[in-house]
């Protein structure tokens, strides 16, 4: 089991001096990766189904990530997750490669459809086209990472172009995508390295898994992909027992949020030291320093 801690860029951690205090405390710890997430706008007045209050801070991921890729050495740096119908997949693979060379290949890429109209809205992108474009643009970003010279989706096109620097890892960064729907994990199955289920229990992970494997058994999968990788971050309090649990039902990475409540505030020094200590003692705690 691999052991990821969530929220870098955001709530009362987002501040420039207590995030790379956080970084640098994974790392020390003995962590495997530390996790970035976003909404890009939040809704004001908060409305179902956004999941946070106005005032809400969100680093920008990329650039906490590479702001944090100077600060650290070998722990990974993971998205989790961008909004990708959202974005520009072009511009998006573009920083994406250049994070994934300045931090040595230590990039985890995570991606998500997206749930809260009002983002979309702002954004300019239609909320019915979500699903469609997420596939569009992880099919265009690989391709410029291997650089196709030439691509053509339904939202996505080129010819006689290429970028460079390529992600230092062959083919791109490890592609992750988020969600609990059975779009989700068919996209996990035909277009990622790993699934990751967010505030997740042990039963729904445990439907999460069977549906990835009665997929895989189903569609043939890219040469490339290997095994679907299954990250989570429980919505249950987390201790050795339920650890072993999820390895049970074939977890590969735990994601972890001291509290869920860390992520929807502003910078807060006494609840940031209170993050600080979690990272530093929850590798004795669950034994995987």
């Amino acid at each position: 089991m691999k052991f990821g801690f969530f929220g870098v860029n955001s709530g009362v951690l987002a501040d420039p001096e207590t995030m790379a205090r956080v970084a640098q405390t994974a790392e020390d710890a003995g962590w495997e990766s530390i996790w970035t997430g976003e909404h890009v706008v939040v809704a004001d007045p908060q409305r179902p189904p956004s999941p946070v209050a106005p005032g809400t801070h969100f680093v920008d991921q990329i650039a906490s990530l590479s702001f944090l890729a100077a600060h650290t050495s070998t722990i990974r740096l993971g998205t989790g997750i961008v909004i990708l119908p959202q974005r520009n997949p072009v511009v998006l693979a573009k920083e994406l490669a250049s994070l994934d060379v300045l931090s040595g290949g230590r990039l985890e890429a995570g991606f998500g459809v997206g749930y809260v109209p009002a983002e979309f809205e702002a954004i300019g992108v239609p909320f019915t086209e979500r699903g469609a474009r997420t596939d569009d643009h992880l099919d265009a970003m690989a391709a410029l990472w291997r650089g196709d010279p030439k691509f053509d989706g339904r939202f996505t096109s080129w010819s006689g172009v290429e970028a460079s620097p390529r992600p230092i890892q062959p083919g791109g960064p490890p592609i992750h995508v988020g969600g609990g729907s059975p779009a989700t994990f068919r996209r996990a199955v035909h277009k990622a390295h790993g699934w990751y289920g967010f505030l997740t229990t042990l039963d729904f992970t445990a439907k999460a898994v069977a549906n990835i494997q009665n997929l895989q058994r189903e569609f043939d999968r890219p040469e490339g992909l290997g095994e679907v990788a299954v990250s989570v971050s429980p919505s249950e309090p987390v201790d050795r027992d339920l650890v072993s649990r999820y390895e049970e039902l074939g977890v590969d990475r735990m994601i972890l949020v001291r509290d869920f409540r860390d992520v929807g505030r502003g910078p807060d020094s006494e609840r940031a030291d209170s993050v600080l200590n979690f990272i530093a003692e929850t590798p004795g705690r669950l034994k995987f320093s």
